[in-house]
């Protein structure tokens, strides 16, 4: 039974990755259509990233009212309406309008998730379901990619998508009874005092958020944690009309090229589960920042191929891939276990906090400057981050 639920937990893992990347894969033709700058896709990204944040707050309350099976199924219908919303909308505020909802089901759904992955399966399942993410997020540019190619168009990548999350959809609601069962029987565990089935439990803290950000260190995994997810946004929305406006490729081929950054994610993320007990968290978030600043080296350089701007989309993505989990992992070492559920919660905001801002950012920014500014801010970037998770590193060996 717990085999069965967790391969549904690594499918929706696959369906919280589609919509994720598909409005930087097809923004550089969108725009166009919409007849709107390039910058106002960060206007559609906050919006997006605002109901994330209100219904991972909100996640919670209702998966202590309706269980995880029910949000995770409602939250991925949710989505799959929103994409249907932007495939039949024909112009920018009526996006701005769908992408409440798209944002409404992906934090919900990510939040209830992550938490139930925690509380019943192993820690190394962490690692492999956020590598799940990336495939989704990785085939969503390609089904962008085809669409543009052909006579379908964005409407039909979303309309594509769209299918694909419904189906998805049906799936979770189907399996409701068996996460019901799931719960009964870890219920039951516990009640009998006998080992359960579920591994891993974190200990939940009661520290108030004033409480907590006292804590020396807080402040600075706050900002590493904002810096990376600032940076990995950017590089979602930003790579492909990055490519088209200073490497001159075609949407069509930038759309695909931008998936190669979601790739390395999701490969990097598979590797980080079989090796991070061995390297450690601390090696992972200082070698992946590190590796991101290389692949961000290789994206700049001015060369009339665009070889090695993809080689760089490549190894930024490996780069990403350990430091989300690997912050969070860390936490109950550096803050100690009775702290690190308050402090998770303060860190998943500073993410989203870093999602939502960081993108628009850049958007208003490159539209003064130009598009090659793209690998400079992923730099710097990388630079705010690494230097705030090495300032918390020396702290914690001070304590030790």
């Amino acid at each position: 039974m717990y085999s069965l639920l967790l391969a549904i937990i690594y499918v929706a893992f696959v369906s919280l990755g589609l919509p994720d990347s598909l409005v930087g894969a097809g923004w550089p033709a969108m725009h166009g259509d919409l007849g709107v700058p390039v910058a106002a896709a960060g206007v559609l990204t906050m919006i997006i990233a605002g109901g994330t944040i209100a219904s991972s707050l909100l996640s919670a309350r209702l998966t202590s009212r309706f269980g995880t099976g029910l949000v995770t199924a409602a939250s991925v219908a949710t989505t799959a309406a929103a994409l249907v919303g932007f495939a039949t909308s024909d112009s920018f505020w009526m996006l701005c309008i769908w992408a409440v909802p798209y944002g409404l089901g992906a934090g919900a759904v990510d939040a209830a998730l992550n938490n139930y992955v925690a509380l019943h399966y192993a820690a190394r399942h962490m690692n492999w379901l956020h590598s799940f993410w990336g495939v989704g997020a990785s085939i969503s540019p390609f089904i962008m990619s085809h669409a543009l190619a052909s006579e379908l168009g964005w409407t039909g990548a979303y309309s594509i998508v769209g299918v694909i999350q419904i189906s998805l959809a049906v799936v979770l609601f189907a399996s409701l009874p068996l996460w019901s069962r799931a719960t009964a029987t870890a219920a039951q565990a516990e009640a009998a005092d006998a080992p359960s089935p579920t591994v891993d439990e974190p200990v939940s803290g009661h520290v108030p958020l004033k409480v907590a950000l006292r804590i020396p260190g807080v402040l600075f995994v706050l900002v590493a944690f904002f810096a990376y997810c600032g940076l990995e946004s950017t590089a979602i929305l930003w790579s492909a009309t990055y490519l088209v406006g200073e490497h001159a490729v075609t949407p069509a081929t930038a759309a695909a090229f931008a998936s190669f950054f979601l790739l390395g994610i999701t490969g990097g993320r598979f590797l980080a589960g079989i090796v991070a007990d061995r390297i450690g968290d601390v090696a992972l978030i200082r070698g992946g920042f590190l590796m991101v600043g290389a692949g961000a080296l290789l994206v700049a350089l001015p060369l009339s191929t665009p070889v090695l701007a993809l080689t760089g989309l490549v190894v930024a993505g490996l780069g990403c891939a350990p430091i989300y989990p690997a912050i969070i992992h860390s936490t109950p070492t550096s803050f100690g276990r009775e702290s690190s559920h308050a402090i998770i919660g303060i860190q998943m905001a500073a993410a989203y906090t870093g999602s939502t801002i960081v993108p628009p950012l850049f958007g208003v920014l490159s539209t003064w400057l130009g598009q090659w500014l793209f690998p400079v801010f992923l730099l710097l970037l990388v630079v705010l981050g690494l230097v705030m998770s090495e300032r918390l590193n020396r702290l914690v060996a001070r304590r030790v």
